[in-house]
C-alpha cells in the first residue's frame, strides 16, 4: 500500500527524486507490524468461529490476543501510518483497529451486562455484523485501486461477516463454521501479503499482488 499512496498523492519530482535516501522513523514500513497483528486476531477468531480448539462461539476465548496484539498493534500501526504520511495504510489500518476493539467491547459488554440493552443479544450483535458489513464495505469500494491481493482480503472478510451474521440470526452452528472458513482464507492472504513486505523490508524483492480491480 505504500506504493499506492506515493501514487495517489502525483509522481515525485525531479528534485524529490533526487533527494537523500530517507532514514529512520520515516524510511519504516507499518504494515511490518500492522499485517501480524490483524493475522493473529483473525486466526485466532476464525478458530472460535470454527471450534477447532474451543466451543464454537465462545468468543471470550480469543479477547486476550484480540485486545492487545490486534488492538494495540493495529492502533500503534495505524498512528505510525500517518507519521509517515501514509493516508490509505492509516485508513485502512485504523478502520480494523476499530473493529477489533469495538468486538472486543460487545463480547466484554455482553458477558458482564455492561449496558442496559434494549433489545436481546442476538439483536445487538446482529446490529453490530451488519454495521461493520455496510462498513466493510464501504472500504472495500473505497480501495478498488489497491493491488488485488488487498481487494481479496476485503472481500473474504465481507463473506466472512455476511455468513456469521447468517449463523447469529438463524442459530446456525454450520454458518458459523463456514464464517471461520472465510476468516481463514483473508487471513491467509494476509500472510502472503506480510512475505512480500517482508522480503522487502530484509532487502528482497516484493511478491506479486496482482493487478487492480480499477485501473488509472
Amino acid at each position: 500500500m505504500t506504493a499506492v499512496d506515493a501514487g495517489a498523492e502525483g509522481a515525485a519530482t525531479q528534485e524529490e527524486a533526487a533527494a537523500p535516501a530517507v532514514t529512520g522513523l520515516l524510511a519504516g514500513d507499518p504494515m511490518m507490524l500492522g499485517l501480524p497483528a490483524f493475522i493473529v486476531g483473525s486466526f485466532a477468531l476464525a478458530l472460535t468461529l470454527i471450534g477447532s480448539t474451543v466451543p464454537a462461539g465462545t468468543f471470550g476465548s480469543a479477547l486476550a490476543i484480540i485486545m492487545t496484539m490486534t488492538g494495540l498493534g493495529l492502533l500503534v500501526s495505524t498512528v505510525w501510518a500517518l507519521a509517515v504520511g501514509q493516508s490509505a495504510v492509516a485508513c485502512v489500518f485504523g478502520i480494523f483497529t476499530g473493529f477489533w476493539l469495538s468486538f472486543a467491547t460487545l463480547v466484554l459488554a455482553l458477558d458482564h451486562n455492561w449496558f442496559v440493552l434494549g433489545t436481546t443479544a442476538t439483536g445487538t450483535i446482529e446490529l453490530f455484523l451488519t454495521s461493520w458489513l455496510i462498513g466493510v464495505g464501504m472500504l472495500t469500494l473505497a480501495t478498488l485501486r489497491l493491488p488485488l491481493a488487498f481487494t481479496a482480503v476485503f472481500v473474504f472478510i465481507e463473506l466472512a461477516l455476511i455468513f456469521v451474521l447468517l449463523g447469529v440470526s438463524g442459530a446456525s452452528a454450520g454458518d458459523l463454521k463456514t464464517g471461520g472458513v472465510f476468516a481463514i482464507i483473508f487471513a491467509a492472504i494476509g500472510v502472503y501479503i506480510f512475505f512480500g513486505q517482508a522480503s522487502v523490508a530484509t532487502g528482497g524483492k516484493a511478491l506479486p499482488l496482482g493487478p487492480p480491480v480499477i485501473k488509472g
